[in-house]
């Protein structure tokens, strides 16, 4: 059967840098919202072990893109675990709608909606805490959207505790350029000693992004988007960028904002909510069958 799969955006409604490992790793401290918007994922299941992407990527060859990568991960996991010849491949579509280097969490997205889906299609039976370990080995952030709840994250993003910040309203906006992580975190001007705190203290905020200020300078076109939504209302940055994102407690509220965004600025509105549109979708396809 063909289904088409949500693959959520997130926010990071805070994010401190605490130190750095000997190895170049950051150590943080940042709180993960999902969003009830983002990308799209088709599934049709193959009997012929093919694993194809029908939808082009700009710039990125298929075999790179960590979908693809998920799914033979999950290929080579299960055939391993199994001990049999699995003949088991999906052709995947997508929809795209969240920005590459936009800070939303995009790639480790699809990446965790890759194998919860083919988990589900290829019938393997693995547990998501399972899922979330193959998911470490494709990127920091893919285990939060596998294990599919908000969390207060620790260590290099992997240690994750469940938490419940309030399900607000989002104004979200891209300023048109992509920022690779990778330049973030190696500016020597980074901000790389804030003081490790609880989660009880970190939630009496305010918020902040230790990311923000590198941001800022390095690309015009933040600071002019920040810039323009302090105008009405306190936003900051999502991960590394370079989406910014506004609270509110309607919906209403933040679209009278959004519409009077400049010609130059892309943006949306989402609500912020606590589970995953992912698990959501996925615990209706086994209430759906469990009815038949």
């Amino acid at each position: 059967m063909t289904l088409t799969w949500p693959s959520p955006a997130k926010l990071n409604l805070f994010l401190y840098i605490t130190g750095r490992r000997a190895d170049g790793y950051h150590q943080l401290q940042t709180l993960f919202q999902f969003l009830n918007y983002g990308d799209e994922i088709t599934i049709k299941p193959r009997e012929d072990n093919q694993i194809r992407l029908l939808t082009p990527f700009t710039n990125l060859p298929a075999e790179n893109n960590l979908i693809v990568k998920a799914a033979r991960l999950l290929q080579r996991y299960w055939i391993e675990v199994d001990r049999a010849d699995s003949h088991q491949g999906a052709d995947i579509y997508v929809k795209k709608r969240l920005p590459t280097g936009g800070g939303l969490g995009g790639g480790s997205s699809n990446a965790a909606t890759t194998l919860i889906a083919l988990n589900h299609h290829w019938q393997t039976r693995i547990d998501d805490n399972t899922l979330a370990e193959l998911g470490r080995q494709l990127g920091a952030d893919v285990p939060v959207f596998v294990i599919g709840h908000a969390a207060f994250a620790q260590g290099i993003g992997d240690q994750l505790l469940p938490a419940s910040p309030a399900e607000k309203w989002y104004l979200v906006a891209h300023p048109g350029i992509n920022i690779a992580t990778q330049q973030i975190f190696a500016d020597p001007e980074l901000k790389r000693n804030s003081a490790k705190r609880s989660l009880s203290a970190l939630l009496q905020g305010p918020y902040a992004n230790d990311c923000e200020p590198i941001a800022r300078k390095r690309f015009p076109e933040v600071e002019e988007l920040i810039s323009w939504l302090l105008e009405y209302t306190s936003s900051r940055l999502t991960g590394t960028g370079a989406c910014v994102f506004a609270e509110f407690e309607t919906e209403a509220a933040a679209r009278k904002v959004l519409n009077k965004a400049p010609e130059w600025v892309q943006g949306f509105v989402a609500q912020g909510v606590n589970q995953s549109p992912l698990h959501t979708f996925r615990a209706g396809i086994s209430r759906y069958r469990d009815h038949q």
